[in-house]
């Protein structure tokens, strides 16, 4: 199995380090950030089932983590790996014109 070094193309344990960081806070800040972001178009567990809020929280999670992975990269001084593991993902995920939008081809 590769380590993190050789299947991120990166040279450093520090830099290894930060991206593990950023990873952690990304996740966690998009959890966080969701609920008050539904609560803004009037979305809350007392306004809706738990059937529909929660697929909604969850759905919210993914845009928000997308705009915070790149930030908080810029933020750490790893914006070229996260934009191009932004790229990567979201052209896995068949949803590469996103990517269009920002890039000059």
């Amino acid at each position: 199995m590769a380590s993190f070094k050789e299947r991120w193309n990166i040279t450093s344990n520090w830099q290894v380090f930060v991206i593990l960081v950023v990873f952690a806070i990304t996740g966690s800040s998009s959890a966080l950030l969701a609920k008050p972001f539904l609560s803004l178009f009037g979305i809350s567990k007392e306004t809706l089932s738990g059937w529909i809020y929660y697929p909604l929280y969850i759905i919210m999670i993914f845009p928000i983590y997308q705009v915070l992975l790149v930030s908080f990269g810029f933020i750490f001084g790893q914006f070229k790996f996260f934009w191009a593991f932004e790229k990567k993902m979201l052209r896995n995920m068949k949803l590469g014109f996103i990517v269009n939008l920002f890039e000059k081809n």
